[in-house]
């Protein structure tokens, strides 16, 4: 067989294995808030396992970087643990998957069981000082909050501060688990996570009297309710509509629940 002739018939097979193999992945990323990254990994690791062709990446970086995530095209989708303000609301289209009860957590030995929203306020402002001063020991209180930008620390800032800012003596942690960990080693620390984060390595508080489970965050009664929000750069379309669908589907929301969220409307 002369030279050029094998070298056409090796370049024809190799086409040929080309095309056999198997179809390049779509990809789809999502990025954006720490506080709905782990929920969206999982969603996105079962979505994956019916779904092969698709091949989803799932980033964090707080709600403010995953509005301008959707906004820009980085990603896809855009996650978000808060509200958006009209100016972002006007950029994206906005999916609530799910809603959150953002929990405030102490130590397990903490005798103080509940608080007000006022009291919230006053002790992340630094006016109260004292856990004395809220019907527990006399230890100064370690007050622990999320960073700029996240979706937690701005829902919080939206439904407790009331214009107010949160003390510059605060702990500053970049995530839930971080927070967790902060509070379950201090005796006198608060924070506050997802009502999914909340363990027993910490006691969750009432605010205003509610408990904070199921029947009051679905029902709007507990205080501290805030929205899980896919963003979009218009209307949801190909891979990224497919996924917002399963999320919000009976197997997508199965997994919510079963990780401690709840539905995204009332029911």
């Amino acid at each position: 067989m002369r030279p050029l002739v094998a070298r056409a018939l090796v370049l024809a097979g190799l086409l040929g294995a080309l095309g056999c193999g198997r179809k390049p992945a779509t990809g789809l990323t999502l990025a954006g808030s720490t506080s709905v990254q782990p929920f969206a990994e999982k969603w996105a690791e079962a979505f994956q396992a019916k779904n092969p062709a698709v091949e989803i990446h799932v980033q964090g970086g707080g709600s403010t970087a995953g509005v301008k995530a959707a906004v820009t095209g980085t990603a896809q989708i855009g996650m978000c643990s808060r509200e958006l303000k009209p100016d972002e609301a006007q950029a994206v289209t906005a999916t609530v998957v799910a809603r959150d009860g953002e929990t405030m957590i102490v130590h397990p030995s903490m005798p103080v069981n509940d608080l007000t929203v006022d009291q919230l306020r006053k002790i992340y402002s630094r006016e109260t000082t004292s856990w004395k001063e809220v019907g527990g020991p006399d230890r100064r209180i370690t007050v622990v909050t999320r960073e700029q930008g996240s979706g937690a620390r701005g829902a919080f800032e939206d439904m407790v501060m009331n214009g107010k800012q949160i003390t510059s003596a605060a702990l500053v942690q970049d995530s839930q688990g971080a927070v967790r960990q902060m509070v379950s080693t201090d005796p006198a620390a608060i924070g506050y996570v997802s009502h999914g984060v909340v363990d027993s390595s910490v006691k969750g508080l009432r605010l205003e009297g509610v408990e904070p489970n199921e029947e009051t965050i679905v029902s709007g009664r507990y205080p501290l309710v805030r929205p899980f929000l896919f963003l979009t750069k218009g209307a949801p379309s190909g891979a990224a509509k497919e996924f917002i669908d399963w999320v919000l589907g009976p197997e997508g929301q199965a997994i919510g629940r079963k990780e401690g969220l709840f539905p995204p409307a009332k029911q």
